[in-house]
């Protein structure tokens, strides 16, 4: 795992996972190796039949190169087979899903993020979650002595 996000689960019900290439710059690379990375503002953009990320940030390490000024914040271009795109192009725009960026992990040398499609949760479904959560808790110390 290179980030995670922890409050997707909270905020969102995600009810399908997709995983997506990041197109990275080779001076980000080793960046992501070292873990310069923050993923917690990030959200994923679809223009014009493409997915973008958002608002991540990648901040390149010093050493790599003195000449090119990188932006860390600009947005990354990400990698997806058409009928997944047009699958999220459809919940997105027509049933008013949500892409969520859950973790940017490493697969086969390659950077990959694994998106959430999700709706919002209203404040009583986050009430009843955590209620639901502290019972289970609770149940498992019960069952433990």
């Amino acid at each position: 795992m290179i980030a995670v996000i922890r409050g997707a689960g909270l905020d969102y019900f995600i009810e399908d996972h997709f995983d997506a290439g990041v197109e990275v710059e080779w001076l980000y690379v080793k960046s992501l190796r070292a873990g310069n990375d923050q993923l917690t503002e990030a959200y994923v953009n679809l223009k014009k039949g493409e997915a973008w990320l958002v608002g991540a940030h990648f901040s390149p390490l010093k050493t790599t190169s003195t000449h090119i000024t990188a932006v860390p914040t600009r947005a990354r271009k990400l990698l997806m087979h058409r009928h997944e795109l047009d699958r999220l192009t459809g919940a997105v725009e027509r049933k008013g899903y949500a892409l969520i960026p859950l973790d940017l992990h490493w697969h086969k040398g390659r950077a990959k993020l694994t998106i959430g499609l999700g709706k919002g949760k209203k404040q009583h479904d986050k009430r009843s979650d955590r209620k639901d959560r502290d019972w289970q808790r609770q149940k498992e110390r019960i069952l433990k002595h």
